[in-house]
């Protein structure tokens, strides 16, 4: 089995510059991707994802940015892993926000900002016209996404399996030359990442409709069916991941004729 690929960020293309957060884990994999985007010569960046709340990672994004005004941040969706610290970011860098549906010319660059619901509801992904799709959540660049159910700070997250679905197949529609994730290494190969990710979440539904037919119904029995032990530690975090998926996964297929 090949080595799991190291991901420290940095520049990626001439337009596109990632720095990483430092808080890796289950859910965040390397860390939090921060996207800074900017034409070649423009002395303004747009800045995808600003993070969590934390002083650090504002001043490495600073010094990322080199001078350059923000003229456009977008918020991938609204966990606090991408979007906790906004506030912070916005009062040293005032700019006008992005989180829904729309087109924008900022930095030099044209950027198309798609509505992906799925991993939760107000997810988006942003399409450069020379070629870079930045995901957040949608996709990843290793491992595979948790459709996020349930409540978080108040606010229902809105995860839904056929949502997800529909956004990878108006993703596989876009000319992409390369995925900017917002978590783990950069996606050479898009249209394959992809379809990966679309072929995983069949087989997941496979997998629960199986438990399901061995008599299975409680959401935590159907965890260990599809997913095995999952217990304590790093794996307590990612059973409680796979719990929500399922619970996605299982209100999907409730809904099927």
């Amino acid at each position: 089995m090949p080595a799991r690929q190291v991901w420290a960020g940095g520049p990626v293309t001439d337009r596109a510059t990632c720095v990483l957060e430092g808080n890796a884990g289950p859910m965040t994999l390397d860390g939090t991707n921060t996207w800074v985007l900017a034409a070649p010569g423009s002395d303004e960046a747009v800045v995808i994802d600003p993070g969590e709340d934390d002083r650090a990672h504002r001043a490495a994004v600073a010094a990322v940015l080199a001078g350059r005004r923000v003229a456009l941040v977008v918020g991938t969706h609204r966990h606090r892993d991408h979007v906790g610290g906004l506030d912070a970011f916005l009062a040293r860098h005032p700019a006008p926000v992005a989180r829904a549906a729309g087109e924008h010319r900022a930095a030099g660059l044209h950027l198309r900002v798609l509505a992906t619901p799925g991993h939760t509801s107000d997810s988006v992904c942003v399409l450069l016209d020379t070629g870079e799709l930045l995901t957040g959540d949608t996709l990843l660049g290793r491992g595979s996404t948790v459709i996020a159910t349930g409540v978080e700070q108040g606010v229902e997250q809105g995860g839904d399996v056929g949502d997800h679905l529909r956004s990878l197949d108006l993703l596989l529609s876009l000319d992409v030359d390369v995925v900017l994730p917002g978590h783990g290494p950069v996606v050479q190969d898009p249209r394959a990442a992809l379809t990966r990710q679309r072929e995983h979440r069949l087989a997941r539904l496979e997998q629960v409709r199986r438990a399901l037919a061995a008599g299975h119904r409680d959401v935590d029995e159907i965890v260990t069916a599809v997913h095995g032990d999952l217990d304590g530690g790093v794996e307590g975090t990612l059973r409680w991941a796979a719990a929500q998926s399922i619970r996605a996964q299982l209100d999907y297929l409730a809904r099927q004729p």
